[in-house]
């Protein structure tokens, strides 16, 4: 009967060694999978990142292709409209801090954006002024060189209106991959945080209408 018993606890020992190692076998194989889907998740964040980064970038672009049209266009205005010195000034200036204010494409937050934003509104509604006041000057509105410009200002109007949108739809891509679970639990543990958006006033939606 002792002989049977200590067979019965060898077998037993054996069998609990081999559950043990299927057990552990089962473990460290899941862990693996989790581990290949954990990279294979994160990568798939990269791209969509850089995207929206990207698209900053024509954002930035455009606001900067605006503003380089500015100078010309205060030095024709200043040619026919001597008695709007303090509306140039005003543009001058509004153009000087929309220029200056830039966001570091890693922290693409909504308070940079919108600090980023305001600046750019700024220099909107000082344009808008301008615009306004040239209106009593028939023979400015009349130069060659100011239609050129106002078609040139339309066109960068309206792509700014573009890629602003086409941001929002990178960044939204972005941050509802990052936000999903069990993708967010990746998504946190690497570092990747959420993107801010362009948040429109009332209207933006369309293009200003930039009329001399």
């Amino acid at each position: 009967m002792n002989c049977v018993k200590y067979k019965n606890i060898e077998y037993m020992k054996k069998g609990c060694l081999v559950i043990g190692g299927v057990v552990l076998g089962i473990i460290i194989f899941l862990v693996i999978i989790m581990g290949f889907w954990g990279v294979s998740k994160r990568n798939s964040f990269v791209p969509l990142q850089e995207g929206a980064k990207s698209q900053w970038a024509n954002v930035e672009n455009v606001y900067q292709r605006r503003a380089d049209l500015i100078p010309n266009l205060v030095n024709t205005v200043k040619g026919y409209a001597t008695h709007e010195e303090k509306t140039l000034t005003e543009v001058i200036e509004a153009r000087a801090k929309a220029t200056q204010t830039t966001i570091d494409p890693t922290k693409l937050t909504d308070d940079n954006i919108a600090a980023f934003q305001k600046a750019q509104d700024g220099l909107s509604g000082a344009l808008s002024r301008l615009m306004v006041s040239v209106e009593q000057y028939p023979d400015l509105k009349a130069n060659q060189n100011f239609l050129d410009l106002q078609s040139q200002l339309e066109g960068t109007e309206n792509r700014i209106a573009v890629e602003r949108r086409t941001f929002n739809e990178k960044a939204q891509a972005y941050n509802t991959a990052i936000s999903l679970f069990p993708a967010n639990l990746i998504a946190n543990f690497s570092g990747f945080q959420p993107m801010g958006y362009f948040k429109a006033a009332e209207g933006s939606d369309k293009a200003p209408a930039v009329q001399f």
